[in-house]
């Protein structure tokens, strides 16, 4: 029960010492992060209401836009060109980074590649010892870089107006603690404190900052979620750590283009840009029934991807659908549309679709190559060779143009594939040695493998 005392106008709460989630009365376990023995008894002020016509605060200054003058950003850039190019072109000073990714996928590696990158660079490791990052930097045969195990934000942030580097890391966010707040290190409070003060920071001594967090199942208690608002960038590294290509991808960016992505391969001595990356998540020429190669935009770029598909009698009452790199809500609706559409019926079949090298699909483009090779396994009928697909697939069964089509047809055509399956365009295009197959509905489909 809350207790309010009139006199100090005081309120007693009881908090979570690790996600700062606040209840009426005691608990034995958080309700919001589901820890046991957290729950602790705390008094604050009560915030007193203004009365009527009183007012508070001073008048801003305010500036019109076209008295503000407008100078290019330096930017300070990497030897990575794909680093430069997911960031907007090399990092802006003054700016905070906010790095994410799951557990051991490759972030304080590519860190510390970056830090030595910049000639003036400071690494404050939280989660290793200074041995562990020597022997990660022996490994990688990198520059040498200064680093500390510094974890307290305060003195960070001292270190920082010291020596004044163009580039701090800090690794991770989860281990940096606030000593003003209360709290272990890693909960929700610390993370917004630490993160705020960086942020100033990093705008006051022209630091660019990266920071690094983890990210959990839920996305939520890691940290990477609760302050993607206080930062200027938010990256986040993907890839399956069984997989030796890696993605780093803008989710947020106020410098650059969001959504740009940088593709990196792991090797024994660290992380490889790879920068022609059109055809690399593609597997052998010579496709089977069932699969089929679609161009996918990705920010900037066109990749040709293998989408596979396995259809099989079910030997439960209910079939199953699996998507490996696209989406299960997706897949069901192109199911739904074949089904209603082209009559084909899959309801006592198993089906199966995988995105070869551990690419995901999100865009609607590859909508008509999942489709077609739904149909090219349930058939067993290979495409013609060489055949890249892409379109859109509308409830109505209509096949509809995307964006980016003249990209993704160069990309197909530069890398030698001569059979284009895409959706019917206005205008028509003249290519000499590629045949267009052009198709208005979902119905065309079955004449392919005819």
């Amino acid at each position: 029960m809350v207790s309010v005392n009139s006199m100090s106008k005081s309120i007693t709460v009881f908090s979570c010492s690790k996600c700062g989630a606040q209840y009426p009365k005691w608990t034995g376990r958080c309700l919001e992060c589901g820890s046991w023995g957290t729950i602790s008894e705390e008094t604050s002020v009560a915030p007193t209401k203004l009365r009527k016509n009183q007012s508070s605060g001073s008048v801003a200054d305010i500036v019109n836009l076209q008295n503000i003058p407008v100078n290019q950003e330096l930017r300070w850039k990497t030897k990575y060109a794909e680093f430069n190019r997911v960031v907007g072109d090399g990092l802006a000073p003054g700016s905070c980074l906010l790095l994410g990714g799951d557990p051991g996928i490759g972030k304080s590696t590519l860190a510390l590649q970056i830090a030595a990158s910049i000639e003036d660079s400071l690494y404050f490791a939280g989660e290793e010892s200074t041995e562990q990052i020597a022997s990660r930097w022996q490994r990688l045969k990198i520059k040498p870089v200064s680093l500390s195990n510094e974890s307290n934000v305060a003195n960070i942030i001292a270190t920082i107006n010291k020596h004044r580097p163009k580039l701090a890391i800090i690794d991770s966010i989860q281990t940096t603690y606030c000593s003003e707040v209360d709290g272990e290190p890693g909960n929700i409070n610390q993370l917004k404190a630490c993160t705020a003060q960086l942020m100033t920071a990093a705008k006051e001594t022209k630091t660019a900052i990266i920071i690094i967090g983890h990210v959990t199942k839920d996305g939520q208690m890691a940290g990477p979620k609760t302050i993607e608002h206080l930062v200027d960038a938010v990256l986040y590294f993907e890839g399956d750590k069984h997989q030796q290509y890696r993605i780093l991808r803008a989710m947020k960016n106020r410098f650059g283009q969001t959504g740009e992505i940088g593709v990196w391969e792991m090797s024994n001595g660290g992380l490889v840009e790879v920068l022609n990356p059109a055809a690399i998540f593609i597997g052998s020429d010579q496709l089977s029934s069932g699969s089929v190669i679609t161009a996918a935009v990705e920010g900037s770029r066109i990749f040709l991807v293998e989408i596979q598909a396995l259809v099989n009698k079910t030997s439960f009452g209910y079939p199953r659908r699996l998507g490996s790199g696209f989406s299960n809500q997706r897949l069901e609706v192109i199911l739904a549309v074949l089904a209603k559409k082209m009559k084909l019926s899959l309801a006592n079949y198993d089906l199966y679709v995988n995105v070869t090298g551990g690419f995901v699909l999100k865009e609607p483009a590859a909508d008509l190559a999942v489709a077609t090779a739904i149909v090219s396994a349930y058939y067993d009928r290979v495409l013609p060779d060489r055949a890249v697909v892409f379109g859109e697939i509308g409830l109505d069964g209509q096949v509809r143009v995307v964006l980016k089509t003249k990209e993704r047809l160069q990309t197909a055509i530069k890398l030698g594939y001569q059979n284009i399956i895409m959706p019917t365009l206005k205008i028509k295009l003249k290519e000499q040695k590629i045949k267009f197959r052009e198709l208005n509905s979902i119905n065309d489909l079955a004449q392919l493998f005819k």
